[in-house]
């Protein structure tokens, strides 16, 4: 309930919908930016039309599950000097093909035409789109919308003015996985979706900042949660960095909230994700009928950023850029 002449009262549930009281979740940030910003109303988003898969040239060397769909588990999380070499050649392909497909981001494009050009400049570069046919998934990268978590389809629906939207990129080239991924936004974003998509950004950055060797990886997210929560967001627990580097995924889990029971020890020479979904409201996911595009339980906003980073003696290097 919104108090007398249309303020809001601290204890009134927030604006956001998380169903928090606003003084507890976007009342200090409110109060730094001098307003209280309202949200947009926006249309749900709905799937569009998903095109076949693009075809990947037969010379063009392939992970162990283009064919079949099914990838091998993989405990190798520490890299050799050489392994290390050829993953920073993947990661450096990736953060390539990121930039390129995010100048295609303006309204009225369709995801499924980022994708295209994500996947050409992939093959371009002498690699393979390592979502493609990773457990079914039939495109060659992800595309997440608004209220899309992650592992959004690309599909026939143009982008619109107001749109957030995440490209998130995976290579494998000579032997090896990148990964990484950023939220862009389309035309003219309010200024809360704005807002949302700087502090994901900072979030990522704090917990690179917390890798350190002989650390828990429960620290990560500790440290990510602590400033989430500072500006009165959330962050998705179903979901979580990884281990990777031959294998797309390896058992190694990086969670992006404080899990006490995260006592994985971080290593000298690891490679994993941190990905952080910063969220408007609640933390909570539900699953499309598809058994991939994962979205927020209320409906509201999520942004994210990602990149594959080593341990170093010092702490975390970022593997995901360009020369």
């Amino acid at each position: 309930m919104v108090g007398a002449g249309g303020k809001i009262g601290r204890n009134d549930p927030c604006w956001c919908g998380s169903g928090k009281k606003y003084k507890k979740c976007h009342e200090p940030a409110d109060q730094l930016s001098g307003s209280t910003p309202r949200p947009r109303k926006r249309t749900p988003l709905e799937p569009g039309r998903v095109t076949p898969a693009r075809a990947v040239p037969a010379e063009i060397p392939r992970p162990e599950y283009a064919a079949t769909g099914q990838p091998r588990l993989s405990l190798q999380d520490v890299k050799s000097a050489d392994a290390l070499a050829r993953q920073r050649n993947a990661c450096r392909a990736a953060a390539r093909v990121l930039r390129v497909a995010s100048e295609a981001v303006a309204v009225g494009v369709t995801t499924d035409a980022i994708d295209e050009i994500a996947h050409a400049e992939i093959v371009r570069l002498g690699g393979y789109p390592s979502p493609l046919n990773y457990r079914g998934f039939p495109k060659s990268i992800c595309t997440s919308v608004n209220e899309v978590i992650c592992h959004g389809i690309p599909d026939s629906r143009p982008l619109e003015d107001g749109d957030l939207v995440n490209l998130d990129v995976t290579v494998f080239l000579d032997g090896m996985h990148g990964d990484c991924s950023a939220t862009y936004l389309v035309g003219d974003v309010d200024a809360e979706g704005r807002r949302l998509v700087q502090v994901a950004r900072e979030c990522l950055q704090r917990g690179i900042a917390a890798v350190r060797p002989g650390r828990p990886v429960s620290d990560i997210g500790k440290a990510i949660e602590a400033h989430a929560s500072r500006h009165g967001y959330g962050v998705v627990r179903s979901y979580c960095g990884h281990g990777i580097g031959d294998a797309f995924h390896t058992a190694l889990q990086i969670p992006h909230h404080y899990d006490r029971s995260a006592t994985r020890v971080i290593q000298e020479g690891m490679t994993f994700t941190v990905e952080p979904m910063i969220t408007e409201g609640t933390w909570e996911d539900l699953l499309w009928d598809d058994g991939w595009t994962a979205v927020t339980a209320d409906g509201r906003r999520t942004a994210q950023f990602e990149h594959t980073i080593a341990v170093t003696a010092r702490g975390a290097e970022i593997l995901t850029v360009e020369d």
